[in-house]
């Protein structure tokens, strides 16, 4: 990759997207274009379309989305489904009508069937039923990739396709209505020993698996897929190893010091039983994973009292 070149990373306030800007701007990459979404709004066409036009960006990475938990994906099917519709074939036609050199697309773990072979071979794509709790998410995705892979079948464009595992780390959503289970657990052990409460309730059996991976590792994979790789072919991004839920809300509070009890709540949902990724086809390229899960909830736990609960101090 020429580090001058013009790089736009769609979603660069969100999870993904603002590690990827941290590790350009590491990398000294020079000319990195990012909107607000008050500047730039993903899901109107003519202003994707204008956008494209005037600046010319010869990589795009795209990281926006909208995102969530299993509650948020329950309670609106139909914004999931269409915003990410929307958003991601405007941005991807966009880039093809002007002559992008190089796409990335992100997708997720939640593409694969509910009760996908472990751990899960990209090949185990469409091969089963997804799992109800995130379908329209889901669906949205595949979507994403089957364009990508169309304009690169149809006309030879360069547009690749990276599943993520669960990401975690700096500017995650901990909002405990939205927010995934590792930053949500991880506001619930904060605020428990805060309040010097004696239990946390965690969401179902605690005994599905969970792979979690540090965003600024995918940042990383991001980088490395974009200088070595450009197959329409998509590519797990994982650590190859998972945890239970119940290990994982252990290990949380271990790491923010809360004491209590953790108590389980079956009559919510699981959602998926397991879910690793084969990671063997990036592992392949010579990329992996450097960040442990214990040292990156630390450094996540010190972002989060650092600027979300810093935050909202001084906003008092």
């Amino acid at each position: 990759m020429n580090k001058s070149e013009k790089i736009f990373v769609a979603g660069h306030r969100g999870l993904v997207g603002s590690a990827i800007i941290r590790r350009l701007e590491s990398e000294r990459f020079t000319n990195v274009v990012t909107r607000e979404r008050r500047e730039l709004d993903l899901l109107d066409e003519r202003a994707v379309t204008d956008f494209f036009a005037n600046e010319k960006p010869e990589i795009v990475v795209l990281a926006a989305a909208k995102v969530g938990g299993i509650k948020a994906n329950n309670d609106y099917p139909v914004e999931f489904l269409l915003e990410n519709l929307r958003l991601q074939s405007n941005v991807i036609s966009a880039a093809h009508a002007n002559n992008v050199r190089k796409l990335l697309f992100l997708g997720s773990s939640c593409i694969y069937p509910k009760h996908a072979p472990q751990p899960i071979r990209e090949e185990a794509l469409l091969t089963g039923p997804l799992e109800p709790t995130n379908d329209a998410y889901a669906i949205a995705k595949i979507a994403g990739i089957k364009l990508c892979q169309a304009y690169a079948s149809e006309y030879g464009e360069n547009h690749i396709s990276a599943m993520p595992t669960n990401l975690y780390g700096p500017h995650d959503n901990f909002d405990l209505g939205s927010s995934h289970v590792l930053p949500a657990l991880l506001r619930k052990a904060h605020e428990a020993k805060t309040n010097g409460a004696t239990e946390i309730v965690v969401w179902g059996t605690g005994e599905p698996r969970r792979e979690f991976l540090h965003v600024d590792d995918m940042a990383d994979a991001c980088l490395f897929l974009l200088a070595n790789y450009d197959s329409a072919e998509i590519v797990n991004v994982g650590c190859g190893e998972d945890i239970t839920v119940r290990d994982l809300a252990r290990l949380i509070c271990d790491v923010v010091g809360f004491r209590g009890e953790i108590r389980f709540d079956p009559s919510k949902p699981d959602g998926t039983p397991r879910k690793l990724l084969d990671t063997s086809r990036v592992s392949a390229l010579g990329w992996k994973p450097q960040i442990s899960l214990r040292n990156g909830i630390a450094a996540t736990y010190d972002w989060f009292i650092e600027h979300e609960l810093g935050s909202a101090l001084s906003a008092r």
